[in-house]
Formats: C-alpha cells, sequence, structure tokens
C-alpha cells in the first residue's frame, strides 16, 4: 500500500519511538531524523485544540526540505480542563499530573504535518480518554518503574498504567500513543 510514496524520501522527524513503532506498522519505508533547536513554545492566546498542529508544522522548520522529500512531524498534549499537560518537570510533576487525570476524563490531541518542497498538509485528531481511581502507590509504582518523564500528561497508554488504569477511550488508541494512524494513512494516499 501507499506505493505512491516511493517517488519520496519519507523522514519521520521525531525521536519517539512509539511514532516510529506506528509508522513502520503502517507499511512507510522511512528514515529518522531528529529536529533540534525548536523552541517549542505557542502563542498563550492559542486555543488548545489547534496547540498541537501549530507545534507539528514548527517543527518542520527546523528541516531543510529536499526537493524529494516527504516529512512527518507530530505533537501530542494532554488536556485537563482547558490546562495543556506537558512532559512533565520530575517525578513529584509527574505524579502530580497522573493524580490531578486519576478517576477523571481528558483530552490527548495530536498535530500532524506533512510536508513536500511544494505542499504542507496538517491536521488534529481528538481522543477522550477515560482513568479509573488510582492509589499514590500505583502512581509511584508506575513512575518508579516506567519513567514517563518523556510523556505528555506523564503516562503511555501502552504501558502498565494504560492496562489496569484505563477505563475507556472515546476515539483513535493509537492518537493517544501519538500518531493517529488512520487520518495519516488518508493523507499519505493524496500525495
Amino acid at each position: 500500500m501507499l506505493k505512491n510514496l516511493e517517488k519520496y524520501d519519507v523522514v519521520l522527524g521525531s525521536n519517539s519511538p512509539r511514532r516510529r513503532e506506528l509508522l513502520c506498522d503502517m507499511g512507510v519505508d522511512f528514515r529518522v531524523e531528529s529536529i533540534k533547536g525548536i523552541d517549542e513554545s505557542y502563542p498563550p492566546s492559542l486555543p488548545v485544540e489547534q496547540i498541537p498542529v501549530y507545534l507539528a508544522c514548527l517543527k518542520t522548520s527546523g528541516h531543510p526540505m529536499q526537493e524529494n522529500e516527504l516529512l512527518i512531524t507530530a505533537d501530542t498534549v494532554v488536556v485537563l480542563d482547558d490546562a495543556v499537560l506537558g512532559k512533565p518537570d520530575g517525578e513529584a510533576d509527574a505524579h502530580r499530573m497522573l493524580r490531578s487525570l486519576s478517576g477523571r476524563a481528558h483530552r490527548v490531541i495530536s498535530g500532524v504535518c506533512v510536508s513536500t518542497h511544494s505542499r504542507s498538509e496538517s491536521f488534529a485528531d481528538t481522543s477522550i480518554v477515560h482513568f479509573a481511581e488510582l492509589t499514590d502507590d500505583e502512581i509511584d509504582y508506575y513512575i518508579e518503574h516506567y519513567h514517563p518523564l518523556d510523556k505528555a500528561g506523564a503516562y503511555g497508554i501502552q504501558e502498565w498504567i494504560g492496562n489496569i488504569g484505563i477505563t475507556g477511550i472515546n476515539g483513535d488508541f493509537y492518537n493517544v500513543m501519538g500518531l493517529p494512524t488512520r487520518k495519516l494513512y488518508q493523507l499519505l494516499k493524496t500525495f
């Protein structure tokens, strides 16, 4: 599938092992290129629904696009009561985030930008994740054993906490992992 991409050198502009795995599972032949030096701040007036698309598109500016390349960049945010929970600053911050998510529903919004030398398209996808009540011992266990400091909202749904703590998802599971694969596949078919 996606034979139309054979004319491109497909580049995933992300260090995320989850995004690499998901794009590989989609059958896309690609290489990874880390995009460094991007200030990932965003205008404070930007609606939360637009933040991940803004950041995904911002990342394309850190890659000098070659004529035959197709670049895929993405960003994911966790939103609780209209507050963005980014990556935790440390274990105490991770505990605070997970405590705030416990027993509640929150939104996970991923933004994706697909660019070539002559075209750029972007989109966002939102999933609602429902957490069970988590004990402090469960939160501490997760932080100690899975070190979720590199994850928005301080958790990875594909890890232990997802197995024991998620009571439901409305939307795309893979979006919660950081790459809305179905929507990305549909977009890639148009390139």
